[in-house]
């Protein structure tokens, strides 16, 4: 039973699970988004982690999934599970925690503490004032973008497995993922369809294709990649790394024709890329051009 079934069979109560957050309604002009993440030690991060970055990054993915809804930042809690009482650490994940929140105008309001192996565990809530972005409205004739490059991350990891020492690029895209919040804003009113890309392309394009009943192609040589990665395909062949690899942390997205000259202007005004790699079509299915093998995203199960 993979992690998805998981929820489907024991936890979808029919009551609005399978988005990126959940969906509360406050009003006819205001939504609620929830979410919560938990970073395990071995699992999504290295044992050898420094405090500042697993805070950094505790927060991040949150702050990822409410991007994807297109919201403000409000509040958060934490959740911190710790295997000894040590201040230096302490107040290292503390101060970055911090300074993290501050940037992006997110309040800590409460939490608990416990001993045990570490784990951190947020939950984050912002607000929308109009409709939120979801991964069921992709249509048919969108176009489907990704924001940056996608694959870093994984490469990343790939090398820290075999001992390998990562670039400082690289180790800063696993490390401390630049949540896409004022993107996911800017696309309200503009995207049909969004989601994080924490799982892998693949993976997390398919959900938008099975929640919104709709097929896509897309085309490898398309996607967005940073040198390192293009470096290690050439090498390798392994298009998986970008494919599937995931701890992206950047924003899949469908719009329709009439919109691409706002994806446009959104470039300009943040200063970020914004990269065409597929269509959405009819039927159901991803189809990958140039892909001669099967990639499978990470499974918790």
């Amino acid at each position: 039973m993979t992690e998805f079934e998981l929820i489907e069979r024991y936890f979808d109560w029919g009551e609005g699970i399978g988005d990126d957050c959940a969906l509360i309604e406050v009003d006819a002009h205001q939504q609620l988004v929830a979410t919560v993440d938990t970073l395990i030690e071995g699992v999504h991060f290295p044992k050898e982690t420094n405090a500042h970055d697993i805070a950094y990054k505790a927060l991040a993915v949150n702050l990822s999934d409410l991007s994807a809804m297109g919201a403000t930042p409000l509040y958060f809690t934490l959740a911190l599970t710790l295997p000894a009482m040590n201040e230096k650490w302490l107040q290292d994940f503390s101060c970055t925690l911090k300074t993290l929140a501050q940037t992006y105008n997110i309040r800590l309001v409460g939490g608990d503490t416990t001993k045990g192996a570490l784990s951190i565990t947020i939950n984050a809530t912002g607000v929308v004032k109009c409709q939120a972005l979801m991964r069921s409205g992709a249509k048919v004739g969108d176009s489907i973008f990704v924001s940056n490059t996608i694959g870093d991350a994984a490469l990343a990891w790939q090398q820290m497995q075999v001992q390998e020492i990562p670039s400082i690029d690289l180790l800063k895209q696993f490390n401390r993922p630049e949540p896409q919040v004022k993107l996911g804003q800017s696309l309200l009113g503009v995207a049909n369809s969004c989601i994080d890309i924490s799982d892998g392309l693949q993976q997390d394009l398919s959900h938008i294709l099975t929640r919104s009943k709709v097929g896509a192609t897309i085309n490898v040589d398309a996607l967005p990649l940073s040198n390192e990665v293009t470096q290690h395909i050439n090498n390798t062949d392994d298009w998986c790394i970008a494919l599937a690899g995931g701890d992206d942390y950047e924003l899949c997205f469908t719009v329709s024709k009439a919109q691409l000259d706002s994806i446009q202007s959104i470039e300009k005004e943040l200063g970020i890329v914004l990269t065409k790699i597929g269509m959405i079509t009819n039927g159901q299915g991803l189809i990958i051009k140039g892909l001669n093998e099967t990639c499978q995203s990470y499974r918790h199960f």
